[in-house]
C-alpha cells in the first residue's frame, strides 16, 4: 500500500536527534512548558519572520486564544471559508462569537475577496482567510479589504508552514497567525501542538496567560483563562522536527512538480502552480466521478484522502448554528470533486510513478464506461 502520508518514514529520517531530544525531556523531569518550549518559541518565530510565537497544545487552541486576545465575543461575527476543517468554526463559536460562512475562489481554493466584500456587516470584528492545502490566499486582496472596514485579520496557517509571497511567511500577513502541528502537518509534533505567532507584544502577552489558566505568576488568576498549555516533549520533538522543514518543503514542491508532469494531458483539474506560495501539505486533484475512482485507486493499494468532503455549512453539527452569506456553490462543488494523493517527503520515484499512472487507467477506463 502507497500511503497518503508516511510518518514513519519521516521518523526514521530523524531517528537519533529525535529520541535522543525526548530522553532528555524525560530525564530532566521538566514535562511542561519546559525550557525546550520557550527555545522552540524563540526559533518558530524566526522561522515565521514574526516578533513573538506562542506554544499551545493545539491549532484549534491558537485560533481560540487568537480571538480572545482580539477581544472578539458574544454579538460580532467573523467571516470565514465553509471549505475547511471545522476547528475554523469551533474556534469561533469557542469565543462566543458568530461564524460567517463565504464561499473559495474556483482556482486557489481559498477564501474569495469578492464574497469577504459582500459578507461585511456592522456586526464584523474579523476575518479568518484559511490557506487550505498549504497554498495561500490572497491576502493583499483580503488585508486592503479588512483593513478598510476596520476588521482584524487572523490567518489559519495550520496547513501552511513556510509558505511565502514577497518574503512574507504565512501567518505574518494578519495581526496573527495560527498553526496546527498534528503529527500529519508539514511540520508535526509526536502528538497534539500548536502555536500562534504575532508582530503585537500585548498579543503574545494575552495568549500566554489565557493559555495558562489566566496566571500571571504561580496561583496569580488575573482572568478566566485555559489549559493550553504545550507539553515539553512536543516542543522538544517540534525543535528538532523544524530544522529539517525547508528540506522537507523542497521535497514536497517537486513531488508536486513531479505529479504535475506526470498527470499533464489526462483530462485531471490539478492544483495551479504557484511557486513559494504553496507548501503542498496536501495535492488534490478534481475529479468529477471521485469516489468510484478513489475506491479503484484504494483496490490497487494506493491511498488517498479527501480535503474536505463536506464543506462545514452542510455539516450536521455545525448547519443550524452558522450564517451563511450568500450561495456557496464552489465549496459544494470542490467538496463533490477533490481527490488528495499521496504525498509525503519521503516519497520516491516509483511511488510517484505509480501513483500517476494507476490513476490515468482508472481515470481514463471510468470516462470509457460511462459513454
Amino acid at each position: 500500500m502507497i500511503p497518503l502520508i508516511d510518518l514513519k518514514a519521516q521518523y526514521r529520517s530523524v531517528q537519533e536527534p529525535l529520541e535522543q531530544a525526548v530522553l532528555d525531556v524525560l530525564r530532566s523531569g521538566d514535562y511542561v512548558l519546559g525550557d525546550p518550549v520557550h527555545r522552540f518559541e524563540q526559533d518558530f518565530a524566526e522561522f515565521c519572520g514574526a516578533r513573538e510565537a506562542v506554544a499551545l497544545n493545539s491549532g484549534t487552541s491558537a485560533l481560540h486564544l487568537a480571538l480572545l486576545a482580539a477581544g472578539i465575543g458574544p454579538g460580532d461575527e467573523v467571516i470565514t471559508v465553509s471549505m475547511t476543517f471545522v476547528a475554523t468554526v469551533a474556534a469561533i463559536l469557542y469565543a462566543g462569537a458568530t461564524p460567517v460562512l463565504v464561499d473559495a475562489d474556483p482556482e486557489t481554493f481559498t477564501m474569495d475577496p469578492a464574497a469577504l466584500e459582500s459578507a461585511i456587516t456592522p456586526r464584523t470584528r474579523a476575518v479568518i482567510p484559511v490557506h487550505l492545502h498549504g497554498r495561500l490566499s490572497d491576502m493583499e486582496s483580503l488585508c486592503e479589504i479588512a483593513n478598510r472596514h476596520g476588521i482584524m485579520v487572523i490567518e489559519d496557517a495550520a496547513q501552511a508552514h513556510g509558505a511565502e509571497r514577497n518574503g512574507r511567511s504565512a501567518g505574518t500577513f494578519g495581526a496573527m497567525g495560527c498553526f496546527s502541528f498534528y503529527p500529519g502537518k508539514n511540520l508535526g509534533a509526536c502528538g497534539e501542538g500548536g502555536a500562534l505567532v504575532t508582530d503585537d507584544p500585548e498579543a503574545a502577552a494575552t495568549v500566554r496567560c489565557l493559555r495558562d489558566w489566566g496566571q500571571q505568576g504561580k496561583y496569580n488568576h488575573v482572568r478566566p483563562g485555559y489549559n493550553y498549555r504545550m507539553d515539553t516533549i512536543q516542543a522538544a520533538a517540534l525543535g528538532v522536527k523544524l530544522k529539517r522543514l525547508p528540506s522537507w518543503t523542497t521535497a514536497r514542491r517537486q513531488v508536486a512538480a513531479r505529479y504535475d508532469n506526470l498527470l499533464s494531458g489526462s483530462g485531471l483539474r490539478l492544483p495551479e502552480p504557484c511557486g513559494a506560495d504553496h507548501v503542498y501539505h496536501v495535492y488534490a486533484v478534481r475529479i468529477a466521478d471521485r469516489d468510484e475512482i478513489r475506491q479503484r485507486l484504494a483496490e490497487a493499494g494506493i491511498a488517498t484522502g479527501i480535503h474536505y468532503p463536506r464543506p462545514v455549512h452542510q455539516q450536521p453539527a455545525y448547519s443550524k448554528i452558522v450564517r451563511v452569506s450568500g450561495e456557496l456553490p464552489v465549496s459544494e462543488q470542490l467538496a463533490n470533486e477533490f481527490l488528495s494523493l499521496p504525498i509525503f517527503p519521503e516519497m520516491t520515484e516509483r511511488q510517484l510513478n505509480t501513483v500517476a499512472d494507476t490513476l490515468i487507467r482508472v481515470a481514463e477506463r471510468s470516462d470509457a464506461e460511462t459513454l
